[in-house]
């Protein structure tokens, strides 16, 4: 089975009432201080092409093998088809479109 790199998307009331009308509510990770997380995960290729195509981004292959600094408006994205799709399982939908 390939690797699964997580994306962390920060979830603020207002998402989390989001989360909660479609039924994701419970996906959410108590984090830092008692913020809540929901993660979205990719696979390699899926990785390889979100680094080339947002040049902003960085993998942190050191600690959390996780993707970081991606645009607020991808996350934002990111987390509207979460809900639309109510998965955790969007990237080859998101990543359509580039």
């Amino acid at each position: 089975m390939s690797e699964k790199y997580p994306i962390n998307l920060w979830v603020n009331e207002e998402r989390y009432e989001k989360l909660q009308k479609a039924g994701l509510a419970a996906m959410c990770q108590e984090m830092l201080a008692g913020l809540k997380c929901i993660q979205v995960y990719c696979n390699d290729a899926q990785k390889d092409k979100i680094l080339k195509v947002f040049p902003t981004a960085k993998f942190d292959s050191a600690t959390t093998k996780s993707i970081e600094l991606l645009p607020r408006q991808v996350k934002d994205k990111i987390f509207d088809l979460v809900v639309q799709k109510q998965s955790i399982d969007i990237m080859d939908d998101f990543l359509k479109n580039y």
